[in-house]
């Protein structure tokens, strides 16, 4: 996701709801090398406020050799406390 309000989407209203994600969500933050992000085209998945980069699963061990930095967690969901964060 490419902005942090359709990362809160996806955390709060979707992951919180199922178990496959432990009914729990995280917003995460952090950045990736652009030349390796430039093999993808950004997605529209939905409206024009939700953009992504669709990543294939057999690619996601190269995606994280290409994470930049830390990765930070700036909020957490859970179906336990629906609707709230820390």
């Amino acid at each position: 996701m490419l902005t942090i309000e359709y990362a809160r989407q996806i955390a709060r209203d979707w992951n919180t709801r199922h178990e496959r994600s432990g009914y729990a969500g995280y917003v995460l933050r952090f950045a990736v090398d652009t030349d390796f992000l430039s093999r993808y085209e950004i997605q529209r998945a939905g409206s024009d406020a939700h953009l992504e980069y669709w990543i294939p699963a057999e690619e996601m061990e190269e995606f994280s050799v290409h994470i930049v930095g830390d990765i930070e967690v700036l909020e957490q969901y859970t179906g336990a406390l629906e609707g709230e964060c820390w």
